[in-house]
């Protein structure tokens, strides 16, 4: 009887688990679709004859929309179980692409790039809040699968733009909205299996905070997560928006190698991001948190003179190690406020998304008075934050 029970405790483990790879395929397409809003605005440029203040205004209102909703709807989710959430959100995904592809005029784009907006702020937080449902106690391996399909789908959105939309024009958008319905075919299924687990979602919700930490020492150690979030993005976006410009400016490669081994970056995020869950479940979220944030700075260090093989070599390193943080310090701050998963998680994915959105902004700005050489030396102090991983607490010892 005992082996058979562990069989059927296996079998349900492994169906649930796969609700995170079907998370997980759901959010590379919905990255795919929101990335690609940036990577057409050259087409959208030319076709309506936008200066840079109202490209500057499309990024607004999406990332208005994205990250300041995020807290809130994840806030909402932990209140009322609401299945038809999942669904929804993508559901907005879809009616701004369509909205997009027609626009005949400016104030329609806006609308449009609300709309992704707010789909991907009911998608992200309530995703990983089922993900997390789904774990079976693996919290990080589950959060770190769900965060790779989103930095796959970043990664392809630009291609996809360069060899499907701008060669047929901004109507062929239709074609890459099929994605989002096919997002919400699957969205329904697994809102059909989170359904089923509303009676268990209600009863730990009742349960009182088990962390047991003052009302103060939660909101330090958001704080301090916040700064480890800053220190991380803000280098990610040093990297991600001026790494070509760099490569090109400091080695004389052509767009065409720097495009090659900004890809080869990416890579070793996606796989950094991956790996940084399983391990945070074995060691512990802290350990990880230490490696990746502070562990990063020789490397950091090092590359504003390094040549160019290493170059390569510390760029992958870097993506690498630095891109495992982000899962650990999710799951880290939702043990520490249980029954508040889905509005930790739209804390800091919002967060996330604004900061990487102000750090390009504001290290471009940078770059042009003093030069992007300077922006990356400027940048490679960033990891020193990774010192007040010090300050957090040790949640799962307690």
């Amino acid at each position: 009887m005992n082996v058979a029970a562990g069989q059927d405790t296996r079998r349900a483990e492994a169906a649930a688990f796969s609700v995170v790879f079907a998370l997980s395929l759901c959010h590379l397409l919905n990255d795919l679709m929101q990335s690609m809003l940036t990577a057409l605005y050259p087409l959208f440029a030319e076709n309506f004859h936008l200066d840079f203040g109202q490209v500057g205004m499309l990024t607004f209102v999406f990332q208005a929309t994205a990250s300041l909703l995020q807290p809130a709807i994840g806030a909402y989710g932990d209140k009322r179980a609401l299945t038809v959430l999942l669904p929804l959100g993508m559901a907005f995904t879809f009616a701004g692409l369509v909205l997009l592809a027609f626009s005949g005029f400016y104030a329609l784009l806006l609308v449009s790039a609300g709309m992704i907006g707010i789909g991907s702020a009911i998608f992200h937080p309530e995703s990983s809040r089922v993900a997390r449902l789904a774990s079976g106690g693996r919290h990080g391996t589950a959060q770190a699968v769900f965060q790779v399909g989103g930095n796959f789908g970043s990664a392809i959105g630009p291609l996809l733009a360069a060899f499907v939309v701008v060669p047929f024009g901004q109507r062929s958008i239709t074609f890459v909205s099929v994605f989002a319905l096919t997002a919400m075919a699957i969205l329904w299924r697994v809102a059909a299996w989170y359904g089923a687990q509303s009676a268990r979602i209600a009863k730990k919700a009742a349960l009182p905070n088990e962390a047991g930490y003052s009302n103060r020492k939660i909101a330090m150690t958001i704080g301090v997560l916040a700064l480890l979030v800053f220190s991380k993005y803000t280098y990610m976006a040093s990297i991600s928006s001026y790494y070509t410009f760099y490569v090109i400016k400091r080695f004389d490669v052509s767009v065409q190698v720097s495009q090659i081994l900004l890809f080869v970056f990416l890579g070793a995020v996606a796989v950094g991001t991956f790996a940084g869950g399983p391990i945070g479940d074995r060691v512990g979220r802290k350990t990880v948190i230490w490696f990746s944030i502070l562990g990063v700075l020789p490397f950091t260090l090092a590359l504003p003179y390094a040549n160019l093989p290493w170059t390569i070599v510390l760029t992958i390193l870097i993506g690498l190690i630095l891109s495992s943080a982000f899962s650990a310090i999710v799951v880290f701050a939702q043990e520490l406020v249980p029954g508040r998963v889905g509005m930790i998680a739209g804390l800091f994915f919002g967060f996330a998304f604004g900061i990487g959105g102000i750090a390009a902004a504001g290290l471009g700005e940078l770059a042009d008075i003093k030069g992007i050489e300077f922006v990356y030396w400027l940048c490679s102090f960033l990891p020193i934050l990774g010192l007040l991983t010090v300050f957090l607490p040790n949640v799962r010892e307690r």
